[in-house]
C-alpha cells in the first residue's frame, strides 16, 4: 500500500464525500460532528428538502439552507412523545437536587485546552497524569492543586491556583454544570471533566445546596428536560439508521454520544 493510499484511507467520508482534507487531523468528536451533519445534509437532499446543488462543507460549517433543511427533515421523521405526569414526577423525585434554586459551588480547576492543531492524545495523557497526581497527593500537600494549576492550566485562573470562586449553574457551560450540580462530592472530582473548552481537573472546595422547589412550580422545566432527552434519543436512533444504510469511512458514529445532539 502506497503512502498516498494510506493517507487517503485515513480520511473520513460519508458516501464518498470527504469530511476533511488529508492534512487535517480532526479530534474524534469533531469528525463525528461533521459526519452527522453531512449524513443529514445528504438525506435532506434525497428527500427533496435541499437543492441538489448545495455543496458539501469544506470546513465543517454547512450552509444556512442545509441547516434549515435538516431541521425540516428531523421534524418530519422524529417522533418525540410528550412526557406523562407520572414520568415527570418520577424524574423530579430522582433529580430533586437539580431543581433547587440558589445552589452554588466553590471550585478550582486545571484546564487543558483543546485548541486547533493540538495533539489530543498527548493532551489527554498529560491531563490524566496531573489528575492522578492531585488526586493521590492533594491531601499531603496543602497547595499541590494550586501549584499544578499555576504550572499546567491554560485558564487565566491558573495564576490564582485555579480558583474560579463561587459558581451557580448559569455561570458555566451546561456540560460543566452537569458535573458540578446535583452531586454531593467535595474535593477533587473522581474523573476528568470534558467541556467545549477542553479537559478539566476539578476540585469542589465547598457546596451550598440551595432551596428545594415543589414539583408543581418546576413541572414545566421537568417536562422540558424529559422532552430534550427523548429528542436526543430519537436523533441518535435516526442517525444510526441512516448510517446503517450509508457508506461510512473513517468515522464511527457509535464510538461515543453523538456531538450533534448533546
Amino acid at each position: 500500500m502506497t503512502t498516498e493510499t494510506l493517507r487517503a484511507s485515513a480520511l473520513g467520508r460519508v458516501n464518498g464525500v470527504a469530511l476533511h482534507t488529508a492534512d487535517d487531523k480532526l479530534p474524534p468528536d469533531e469528525l463525528r460532528q461533521r459526519a452527522c451533519a453531512e449524513l443529514l445534509r445528504q438525506t435532506a437532499q434525497a428527500a427533496g428538502l435541499l437543492d441538489a446543488n448545495d455543496a458539501p462543507s469544506a470546513d465543517g460549517v454547512i450552509s444556512e439552507a442545509a441547516a434549515n433543511a435538516i431541521d425540516a427533515l428531523l421534524e418530519q421523521n422524529l417522533n418525540v412523545p410528550e412526557p406523562s405526569d407520572e414520568a415527570c414526577r418520577r424524574h423530579y423525585a430522582a433529580h430533586e437536587s437539580t431543581y433547587r434554586t440558589g445552589a452554588r459551588v466553590r471550585v478550582r480547576h486545571i484546564l487543558f485546552a483543546v485548541t486547533p492543531g493540538v495533539d489530543v492524545v498527548a493532551l489527554r495523557k498529560r491531563a490524566e497524569s496531573i489528575f492522578l497526581e492531585v488526586r493521590c497527593h492533594g491531601g499531603r500537600t496543602a497547595d499541590s492543586f494550586a501549584d499544578a494549576a499555576r504550572k499546567w492550566s491554560n485558564c487565566p485562573s491558573g495564576e490564582h491556583g485555579g480558583d474560579l470562586g463561587w459558581l451557580g449553574s448559569a455561570d458555566c457551560a451546561p456540560e460543566f454544570a452537569r458535573e458540578l450540580f446535583g452531586h454531593i462530592e467535595i474535593g477533587v472530582l473522581p474523573r476528568l471533566v470534558h467541556s467545549r473548552f477542553g479537559l478539566h481537573v476539578v476540585e469542589v472546595v465547598e457546596r451550598e445546596p440551595g432551596v428545594a422547589q415543589p414539583f408543581e412550580s418546576v413541572r414545566s422545566a421537568v417536562a422540558l428536560s424529559l422532552r430534550q432527552q427523548s429528542y436526543v434519543t430519537a436523533v441518535r436512533q435516526y442517525l444510526q439508521l441512516l448510517a446503517g444504510e450509508a457508506l461510512m469511512e473513517g468515522v464511527d458514529l457509535d464510538a461515543a454520544d453523538t456531538p450533534l445532539v448533546q
